[in-house]
């Protein structure tokens, strides 16, 4: 009862604007759900004077709804499909996501942008945007405004790219009559899962190559999706690492470092997860059983998108949209160099793996 009292107020505001987020992303794909939620929760709050009543539900929202999304996210990966046709691409993978972390780092360090910020622009243009955001934003313990800023830079980079990028495939010479090179391309070189799809079905489209690109391209992000386990893991180390020495180092009496309290359990519930879905299509073999079954799991990541617009909602909420426009300038660049690196980076290693 105490949950409920203490909660109610701030979920049921995040659920009023996440509902018809959740309609107008099914809407405008290329926008999607996750940030038109959080732009909306920036513009309600500007007109609510007193947010005392809503701090503790919108923290459990913005906080613990987010994990349990990433943890749904696990149901639609099955890890058999992703390591037989995925791997492949990951030469390509490996080095993308490496050229974005090191970039942010390099970044962050010259322009002197806030750790968080760097780490959030860094893992979201590298993996999968919103998703690889969730994902880390707990375990760095970035706050409710950086995520949000993180979000936005990342989203005006995913519209980019799903507007550009069929042309500037046609332009560099993009093989049209398979969808293999761009889908790979689109996979590697878009973060986010809704503008790799509307980037890989508008090649499909222009070269009437039905959903061929579309395939590759999902399987690749699927395989992208996969390092967010290798980052948060590594990520918890470093910060555990620094809670420990701090501890150490620390003058005054300081708590005991624990690192159970640091760990990201959620991901170990995400790994298994997507071991649950591997070995259901593996072992069940009755086509009805494994028909139902995957309902299940389209449903279970349904919810995923919905809690990741709930919690964005509530992120929004809890965001000053004008302290984000004012110190908005030197991450936009930092999103920026890291989408044309990882562009140049992809088109490079495609090249030199003799796939385009």
């Amino acid at each position: 009862m105490d949950f409920i009292k203490n909660n109610w107020k701030g979920i049921l505001i995040s659920l009023a604007i996440a509902v018809p987020s959740w309609f107008l992303g099914k809407l405008f794909p290329i926008v999607g759900g996750p940030v038109i939620a959080i732009i909306a929760g920036m513009i309600i709050t500007i007109f609510i004077k007193d947010k005392t009543p809503f701090a503790t539900g919108i923290k459990f929202t913005s906080k613990k709804v987010l994990q349990w999304a990433v943890i749904l996210l696990g149901f639609g990966l099955d890890l058999g499909v992703v390591a037989k046709t995925g791997a492949q691409s990951l030469p390509i993978i490996c080095s993308t996501i490496a050229t974005s972390l090191i970039v942010a780092f390099v970044m962050c360090k010259l322009m002197k942008i806030p750790g968080n910020i760097s780490t959030l622009i860094g893992v979201g243009s590298s993996i999968c945007g919103g998703s690889a955001i969730a994902a880390t934003a707990p375990v760095i313990g970035a706050d409710d405004e950086e995520v949000a800023q993180s979000i936005s830079v990342i989203f005006f980079f995913n519209v980019l790219a799903a507007i550009v990028f069929p042309y500037f495939g046609q332009l560099v010479g993009f093989s049209t009559t398979s969808g293999e090179a761009f889908g790979i391309f689109a996979g590697t070189a878009v973060n986010d899962t809704s503008s790799v799809t509307a980037c890989a079905s508008t090649w499909d489209a222009m070269w009437n190559l039905g959903s061929e690109t579309l395939d590759k391209a999902v399987t690749v992000k699927l395989t992208r999706t996969l390092a967010i386990i290798v980052i948060t893991f590594a990520l918890a180390l470093y910060k555990a690492a620094q809670a420990k020495r701090a501890s150490t180092n620390s003058a005054t009496t300081a708590p005991a470092f624990s690192l159970k309290k640091i760990f990201p359990w959620f991901i170990l519930y995400f790994i298994a997860a997507s071991l649950i879905t591997t070995l259901c299509y593996k072992f069940i073999s009755n086509p009805d059983v494994l028909d139902f079954v995957k309902q299940i799991f389209k449903f279970l990541k349904n919810c995923s998108k919905f809690f990741i617009i709930l919690a964005m909602a509530a992120i929004g909420f809890n965001t000053n949209i004008i302290k984000l426009v004012k110190t908005g300038g030197k991450p936009l660049i930092m999103g920026a160099t890291c989408w044309i690196c990882i562009t140049i980076v992809s088109l490079l290693m495609q090249h030199v793996m003799g796939l385009w």
